[in-house]
C-alpha cells in the first residue's frame, strides 16, 4: 500500500472542481507524474486508499500556495521545503520536480523540463560501461540519466544536507535506484583528491551557479583535480548557467575556457541550448 501522496495547486484545483462538479472519478498523478491512476471521488473527498482519504477542507488550505509541493502523509499535509541556512524546496514541473534555493531555481525550467535537460547533458558524455562521476548531484537526475545510457557505474556527490533531504523525500530517485548508483554525502572538491588517477571515462559538473560561494567548484585548481581523475579519451560536460545572455565574447564564459584549458582540457566548446561547456581529456 503505498501511504504517501503528493499535492500542489494545479492538482489540488482540478481535483476541487472535480468535487464542485459531483465527478465521481478522475485520472491523477499523485506521485509527481511517475505514474496515473483513476481515483473515486465520495461528496467532499478524494478516496486514496480504503479507509484513506483527502477531504474538500484540507485541499482548500493549500489551494492558494504556488510552486510548493505538499506530502500527504497519516492525514497531514507536510511541505516538502528545508529551512536551515537558505530556503529550500521541491517545486512542480510538468514532469519531474526542480529543486529551488531562496527563490531560483537549480534547475533549467523555461523552455525544458529538469529531466530532459539532464538527459541531453548524459547524453552529450556518457557511453555504454563509462564509469562516471556526477558533482554536485542534487536531486540525482543526471545520475538516472548516466545509468539509463549505460553506465557501468555512477558517483554522485552531494554536500548540502537540505537538498539530501529534499532528494529524499522525492520519489524520482527511488523509482530509479539501482546498485550501479553511489551516493556520496560529501564535498567534491576535497572528495575528487581521494579518488584514483584515471578512474572515470566521463563526467558531468553541474555546480550551482557562479558566486563567491562556489567559487571553488569553477577554479583552476578543482578543474586540474578533475583532469587527474579522467581517463584518457574520457568527456566532461561543466554546467555554466547564463547569468546574462551568452555572447560569442562573454567574459565569465571566456575566462571558464581558459581555466578548463590551462588544466590540459581539450576540443572546449560551449553548448548554448545547454548552458554548459564540452572538454575531453585526449
Amino acid at each position: 500500500m503505498n501511504d504517501t501522496y503528493y499535492f500542489h495547486c494545479d492538482i489540488v484545483a482540478k481535483i476541487l472542481e472535480a468535487i464542485q462538479n459531483r465527478t465521481k472519478s478522475i485520472c491523477l498523478s499523485l506521485d509527481l507524474n511517475l505514474s496515473e491512476k483513476i481515483w473515486k471521488i465520495k461528496t467532499d473527498r478524494l478516496i486514496l486508499d480504503h479507509d484513506i482519504y483527502i477531504n474538500m477542507n484540507q485541499l482548500e488550505s493549500i489551494a492558494s500556495y504556488k510552486n510548493r509541493i505538499f506530502i500527504f502523509k497519516n492525514n497531514e499535509l507536510i511541505p516538502i521545503e528545508v529551512r536551515s541556512d537558505g530556503y529550500y524546496k521541491l517545486v512542480p514541473t510538468d514532469s519531474a520536480p526542480t529543486l529551488e534555493i531562496n527563490g531560483i531555481k537549480m534547475h533549467r525550467s523555461k523552455d525544458i523540463d529538469p529531466l530532459t535537460d539532464a538527459g541531453l547533458k548524459a547524453q552529450l558524455v556518457v557511453r555504454a560501461n563509462d564509469q562516471v562521476l556526477d558533482t554536485c548531484g542534487g536531486l540525482g537526475y543526471s545520475a538516472i540519466f548516466a545509468l539509463k545510457a549505460g553506465a557501468k557505474r555512477v558517483i554522485s556527490t552531494e554536500k548540502n544536507r537540505a537538498v539530501i533531504k529534499l532528494r529524499n523525500l522525492n520519489p524520482w530517485l527511488k523509482k530509479y535506484a539501482d546498485k550501479r548508483l553511489e551516493l556520496i554525502h560529501t564535498d567534491i572538491t576535497q572528495e575528487v583528491e581521494r579518488f584514483e588517477t584515471g578512474l572515470f571515462n566521463s563526467v558531468i559538473h553541474d555546480p550551482p551557479r557562479f558566486t563567491s560561494s562556489f567559487g571553488d567548484l569553477y577554479g583552476k585548481k578543482f578543474y586540474k583535480a578533475l583532469f587527474r581523475v579522467m581517463a584518457s579519451h574520457s568527456k566532461l560536460f561543466h554546467y555554466t548557467g547564463s547569468p546574462k545572455k551568452i555572447k560569442h565574447q562573454d567574459k565569465f564564459i571566456k575566462n571558464t575556457i581558459k581555466r578548463l584549458e590551462q588544466s590540459g582540457f581539450k576540443a572546449l566548446c560551449f553548448h548554448d541550448n545547454l548552458q554548459g561547456i564540452y572538454a575531453q581529456k585526449n
